[in-house]
């Protein structure tokens, strides 16, 4: 019986929402991340990753911290109750125009493929990176998309500060490569800055699709054909023209975010809808 209770106040905390609930996840999320790789992946192996770029240091640096914190979030889910929820229907959908981020992704995405020297890469390098951005699409969407949406959907915010939130966390994740990574400074607040709009238009993707199945799909799409476009490009004027994508992302995503409206209403979850200013937009709603 107590161990019901505790569950049952486990969830409880979470299904109220709250932004700084969302802060909190992410920032758990990031550290149990990050403590995954650091902890327990690389004392495992005893540094033994192979040669730098090779399938083998893809897939135990990159790949498998990320697997196992995929597997840290489907518990989690399981634990409150959401695994459903957070793949199931979206409460709210979209407009016809919120099909153009999903467009300006796709194309750069497919150039991107047909800009790759594959011969150069390997067949091993690319595997791995298409299954390594499988997982990092599904950890980094169900994180931002899935819970933070969810976290501050269930609080009764506007969209506007869904899609603001989840795009925010999404880039402050990223944040922390100027500590974990061989970038720099400047490069590191570009990739930011992108992953910001990104994340706006990630959200957009989940609003339009009605499913959170497919930013995970766009995403994971993405970063392995940037990632292999750039270190074994073909090189052309299609590269070059694909080396665009990140700017038109970032213009998409700047855009489009002025037209984002709506609200879910706290009753869609069963929660008491609370003070709500009368020029709300009703729940589910888009204009």
């Amino acid at each position: 019986m107590g161990e019901a209770v505790a569950k049952s106040g486990w969830k409880r905390f979470w299904d109220r929402g709250g932004w700084w609930k969302a802060l909190l996840f992410v920032a758990v999320y990031y550290g149990v991340y990050l403590a995954l790789g650091n902890l327990i992946v690389a004392p495992l192996l005893g540094g033994s990753f192979g040669e730098e770029g090779s399938a083998q240091y893809i897939l135990l640096t990159t790949a498998l911290p990320i697997v196992l914190a995929c597997i840290v979030l489907v518990v989690f889910a399981i634990s409150i109750g959401w695994l459903k929820e957070l793949f199931g229907r979206q409460p709210i959908r979209g407009s016809w125009w919120m099909w153009i981020p999903v467009a300006v992704v796709v194309v750069f995405n497919v150039i991107h493929l047909f800009t790759i020297d594959y011969e150069k890469a390997g067949a091993d390098v690319v595997g791995s990176w298409l299954l390594a951005g499988l997982f990092i699409g599904f950890a980094e969407e169900t994180v931002t998309r899935g819970f933070v949406v969810n976290l501050m959907r269930r609080a009764g915010h506007r969209e506007i500060l869904v899609a603001l939130a989840s795009a925010g966390l999404f880039a402050a994740m990223h944040l922390g490569n100027v500590f974990t990574s061989t970038q720099g400074l400047t490069a590191t607040l570009f990739q930011v800055v992108y992953t910001f709009f990104f994340g706006i238009c990630m959200y957009l993707a989940l609003r339009v699709t009605g499913n959170l199945i497919w930013p995970i799909l766009l995403h994971a799409s993405t970063d392995p054909t940037i990632f292999l476009s750039t270190e074994y490009s073909t090189g052309g004027p299609l590269a070059a023209f694909g080396g665009l994508g990140n700017f038109a992302v970032i213009f998409t995503g700047l855009v489009l975010l002025f037209f984002i409206r709506g609200r879910v209403a706290k009753d869609a979850y069963g929660l008491p809808e609370g003070m709500f200013a009368a020029a709300d937009i009703p729940a589910s709603t888009e204009r």
